[in-house]
């Protein structure tokens, strides 16, 4: 297992970013925003730019953190768009050498609707027509268990799997993400994922891991420190370690800041949290 990150919480900008990377001694990011701007929308200029920083700084990207199909990507929007984004991350994925992808399933209301025939029947159409893309281009999708219709539950997530039936279609387990998701099947009320549980269903299938973890309190997620909340860290980690899990476990704190919120931070503070998550986050792997 190697450890790396989404940089974006330890600095905007990617100077401060590899600032953060030095500081862990870690060799990689999971890139996805540069100064509040996904890498797929940078322009070809600032593109090259960081380019240049990373082969610079020796640093390389392990998984391009795209935006396709995200919690903000509604089903109802046309799917061209999230098409062309990949075509277009795939060209930059080329470049920086990484082969997978982070993507999402699109944005289905935690209602019914979710399990409506026609409504998985277009959701399991479009991520076809992406993997076939990612197919074409010799880059691998990597599904996070996000707030989209895959992510609705183990049994949502692994009905892609046997729908997509492709080598190019895989998971990125979010711990944290299960402890403040419902799982949308059988009959309300609804309850809280379990992590351990999605975990266990779904391990077969995972190329990449994201580390975050919190707890419900008075009805919202409070983040806290990997292994200190409901999210199975430890026992998740114990488990891929014993499997002989060789990928990436990539950190996600979501303490000082959350990348998709508009929160101001100072930038010591961003700084000092990611890095202490991520010698916490050592130990936990070598406790393990």
């Amino acid at each position: 297992m190697q450890l790396t990150g989404f940089f974006d919480e330890a600095a905007p900008d990617l100077d401060g970013q590899l600032r953060a990377v030095a500081a862990l001694g870690w060799t990689s990011i999971e890139c996805r925003n540069i100064d509040g701007i996904n890498l797929t929308n940078l322009d070809d200029s600032a593109f090259d730019g960081v380019c240049q920083k990373l082969q610079d700084a020796n640093v390389g990207i392990c998984c391009f953190g795209s935006a396709i199909a995200n919690w903000a990507t509604p089903l109802s929007a046309a799917p061209e768009s999230s098409y062309a984004q990949l075509h277009r991350a795939i060209l930059r994925m080329h470049r920086l050498g990484t082969t997978l992808i982070r993507v999402m399933s699109f944005s289905v209301p935690e209602d019914g609707s979710v399990n409506d025939p026609q409504v998985t029947a277009e959701v399991i159409q479009r991520m076809r027509h992406l993997t076939r893309i990612a197919e074409d281009g010799g880059v691998t999708l990597v599904h996070e268990n996000c707030d989209t219709w895959g992510g609705r539950s183990h049994e949502h997530t692994l009905r892609l799997i046997d729908a997509i039936a492709s080598p190019n279609f895989k998971l990125a387990l979010d711990t944290g993400n299960p402890v403040f998701r419902k799982d949308i099947c059988g009959e309300k009320p609804f309850r809280y994922q379990d992590a351990w549980g999605f975990y266990q269903n779904v391990k077969d299938h995972i190329s990449h891991v994201h580390i975050k973890d919190g707890r419900i309190v008075n009805g919202a997620m409070e983040y806290s420190y990997p292994g200190e909340g409901d999210g199975s860290v430890r026992r998740i980690c114990a488990d891929l370690k014993k499997s002989g899990y060789s990928g990436y476990i990539s950190i996600e704190p979501h303490l000082s800041v959350v990348a998709h919120d508009s929160m101001k931070v100072p930038a010591e503070a961003m700084f000092d949290t990611f890095v202490e998550y991520g010698h916490r986050m050592e130990k936990l792997l070598a406790d393990c």
